[in-house]
């Protein structure tokens, strides 16, 4: 868990990094729960054999919305807590791309920097926050984003 810090000690960390979070595996179990959920069952990700045969990825691969959904278990572990706060809402992403697939059983974390925070109204704040998802042992980063929340804080 990210540690807890004031509001305006938050505020103050636009442009920092912010936490990181803890490895998490994408195994081959996890992809196959993901596709079910989703009904993507494309062989890329579903089908070791035919994967390692025709792929140049030489295995399976994690749906790229797959390692975008793992930011919220990371957000939890990594982001400050912020006292007061009433709520946290997903706003979206102003940019988000995948630069390199995650290949079944590696291990990704997220690293948070918080790259703006603005007020919309009292009791609201706007943050955007810059995403980095690492893949463990690798030079290329799976994804990044600017990911958008909207903060609820006491009245």
């Amino acid at each position: 868990m990210g540690a807890e810090v004031e509001r305006d000690a938050y505020l103050k960390m636009v442009g920092s990094e912010i936490g990181v979070s803890e490895w998490h595996v994408l195994d081959q179990k996890r992809i196959d729960t993901f596709a079910d959920c989703t009904e993507d069952w494309q062989f890329i990700h579903v089908d070791p054999e035919r994967a390692a045969r025709e792929t140049p990825f030489g295995s399976t691969i994690a749906h790229g919305f797959l390692t975008l959904s793992m930011l919220s278990v990371f957000s939890y572990e990594a982001m400050p807590k912020i006292k007061g706060v009433t709520m946290g809402v997903n706003y979206g992403f102003d940019r988000l791309r995948f630069i390199s697939p995650v290949k079944a059983g590696m291990r990704v974390r997220g690293r948070f920097m918080l790259a703006e925070a603005t007020w919309r109204k009292p009791g609201e704040l706007l943050s955007r926050t810059s995403v980095n998802v690492e893949i463990e042992g690798e030079k290329r980063s799976a994804l990044v984003a600017d990911w958008l929340g909207l903060i609820y804080f006491e009245q």
